[in-house]
């Protein structure tokens, strides 16, 4: 009779010692809803897609200077757009712009630096795709600002040392025939890394950008904006502390106006060149993606909690059934 008391007991523990094991494994989170589970899909979309992000350069640039940015967002699941920026005038850049946006299914997050701030401003008006703008040290102007305007707002660009000048002192102006304003207007390769970088890239790297930037006319700068689509659309805000080609207060000044979500970042105007992370980041707030890195995912205090338990609960339970076992 013992026996069989026995051997009911070697039958019994075993599944005496899962089942607390199981019945703690399965009160916490399961991998489903760690990642987000039912909610809505990173990007953004309630349909399982991620946005379209189309990134727009600004003067003295092209689009190979989001390259990183493109790989980081692209490394994410992300489609890219590194779209051309003609920076010929500011409607016709817009114009430009909005029919490439038109070309695009589904949701967009629209960015632009610098002058191309400007331009996505202006361009995103009426297109209901749009979902978000970022600006990364870029122009957000009101309507019947320009950018040179925005720029001379508060001191802090180095655009130029003399405001009577007739051309700003950092820049080359190369005519283009007919009005003596029609001239396109480089930044001076001696300039290039004090006003665009503040000296932040080695010297060979600096070359390279000087000599392959493209030029942006006059009027571009001077023509005023026609709307402003950050007065409609959500928008987001990098603002590098020390840029010296817009000025860090002018970036802030238009930031605060449009009520945009802002991060500040050490940096230079040319900031996707020396920062492409906390550009991408930003961006990834932008198109909803709270997913959160792998260093900060770990596990939480009521998964680690309950996964300690439920070892503990398999240790006891494997030494009553040796206890048992050895009686």
């Amino acid at each position: 009779m013992e026996q069989i008391r026995r051997a009911a007991a070697r039958r019994t523990l075993p599944l005496a010692v899962l089942l607390p094991a199981a019945a703690l494994m399965a009160a916490g989170p399961s991998p489903a809803s760690e990642s987000g589970g039912g909610a809505t899909p990173p990007g953004g979309t309630s349909g399982g897609g991620k946005p379209t992000v189309v990134l727009v350069h600004g003067y003295w640039a092209d689009a190979s200077g989001w390259d990183r940015v493109v790989e980081n967002l692209q490394s994410r699941g992300y489609p890219v757009v590194a779209t051309a920026n003609p920076l010929r005038s500011l409607s016709g850049d817009a114009d430009y712009l909005a029919a490439r946006l038109k070309a695009i299914e589904g949701p967009i997050v629209l960015v632009g630096h610098s002058y191309g701030g400007a331009v996505i401003t202006n361009a995103a008006v009426g297109n209901p795709n749009v979902e978000s703008l970022v600006y990364i040290a870029g122009f957000a102007p009101d309507k019947g600002e320009s950018a040179f305007q925005l720029a001379a707002k508060f001191p802090g660009s180095r655009v130029t040392d003399d405001p009577n000048a007739p051309v700003p002192t950092a820049l080359n102006a190369v005519p283009l025939g007919g009005d003596a304003t029609n001239v396109d207007l480089y930044l001076k390769p001696e300039k290039f890394s004090d006003v665009f970088l503040s000296d932040r890239l080695d010297a060979s790297r600096v070359k390279v950008l000087a000599a392959t930037q493209r030029p942006a006319t006059a009027a571009s700068g001077n023509e005023p904006t026609r709307a402003a689509a950050w007065k409609t659309i959500p928008s987001w805000y990098l603002v590098p502390t020390d840029d010296r080609t817009i000025g860090t207060e002018n970036l802030r000044f238009m930031a605060k106006r449009a009520e945009a979500t802002t991060v500040e970042v050490d940096a230079p105007h040319a900031v996707m060149e020396t920062n492409p992370e906390d550009v991408t980041k930003l961006i990834l707030r932008a198109a909803g993606d709270s997913r959160p890195s792998l260093a900060s995912t770990g596990t939480s205090g009521r998964t680690a909690f309950l996964g300690g338990a439920a070892v503990l609960a398999v240790a006891a339970g494997t030494a009553i059934v040796i206890r048992a076992r050895r009686a």
